[in-house]
């Protein structure tokens, strides 16, 4: 009740009033204050709220604009704000920056949701050579028998026909299994020998798949601007997503190992304890997490 009546007026009175006594102290808007204040993805997450609360509809709409239409939306901010640019040479730049992160983490939502939705088809050329190009890159000495083959459970799919696998993210997540395996082919197959552990082995693919899921989560509950922000100084691509994935997929690995499950049946438990250690770092505006190896 208590923060609801702080959040009302603080959003109604008291942000307002604040903001324009700022404003005659220092004679910079709340945009300029931030941007000589603060850096990296802090900057732009400041930047990001003041244009979402703004009461100004130029400033609200700047947060969904087009890549193509982000120059001229700078320009209408400067006006609206009456920003001089001979005074504040740096605001045009460090804007368009912040906006085209902003507005590029909204795409590449977009851009994974639509990967995902796409589900795994048997019938698809492309999909079939993805799924073998996959078989190729980590089992490169043996060679598949048959397309529907009990085989597949050797690099941790479930049965003996992995489009069952994908089922859940689609398409995706065969990508994000293909790109680590082909990025990082050395500590794929160190992983996918681990994963055969006699004591502590998991499922390798099924596993990847999993992953893909918790990166597609974080995601979609924006917990990966700070890090996108932070690594990104531009737009964010799938490429950004994928690399995101890397480190989940080479970071879990180490995880399930430390920890020493007494069983694979404990997995969903050691997940979660792993997803909320990821949810933790990604919390610090600071955060940057990169795949080092």
């Amino acid at each position: 009740m208590l923060v609801s009546l702080w959040e009302f007026f603080y959003g109604h009175f008291f942000r307002f009033w604040m903001k324009w006594l700022l404003r005659q102290m220092t004679g910079k808007c709340e945009l300029q204050r931030i941007f000589d204040t603060y850096v990296g993805a802090q900057r732009t997450h400041r930047i990001e709220n003041s244009l979402t609360y703004s009461k100004n509809k130029v400033l609200q709409k700047a947060t969904c604009v087009v890549q193509n239409e982000v120059d001229r939306c700078v320009e209408d901010i400067m006006k609206e704000k009456n920003i001089n640019p001979e005074k504040d040479a740096s605001f045009k730049i460090c804007m368009k920056m912040c906006l085209l992160q902003i507005t590029g983490y909204k795409q590449l939502f977009l851009d994974v949701e639509s990967v995902r939705k796409r589900p795994y088809d048997s019938d698809n050329l492309q999909h079939e050579e993805l799924l073998m190009k996959l078989w190729n890159l980590l089992m490169p000495t043996k060679k598949l028998k048959a397309r529907i083959s009990k085989q597949w459970a050797e690099i941790g799919f479930q049965g003996d026909d992995p489009k069952t696998d994908f089922r859940g993210m689609g398409i995706l997540g065969l990508i994000n299994l293909v790109y680590f395996s082909e990025n990082y082919t050395s500590e794929a197959h160190q992983i996918l020998s681990r994963s055969n552990h006699p004591k502590l082995g998991y499922s390798y693919a099924i596993v990847g798949i999993n992953l893909t899921e918790m990166a597609y989560s974080l995601l979609k509950s924006e917990a990966l601007k700070f890090h996108l922000y932070n690594f990104v100084p531009g737009i964010p691509t799938m490429e950004h997503f994928h690399q995101f994935y890397c480190y989940l997929v080479y970071e879990f690995d180490k995880f399930w190992f430390e920890e020493e499950p007494e069983s694979i049946m404990y997995f969903n438990l050691y997940r979660e304890k792993f997803h909320e250690k990821i949810k933790g770092l990604l919390l610090d505006c600071n955060v940057a997490l990169t795949l080092k190896v």
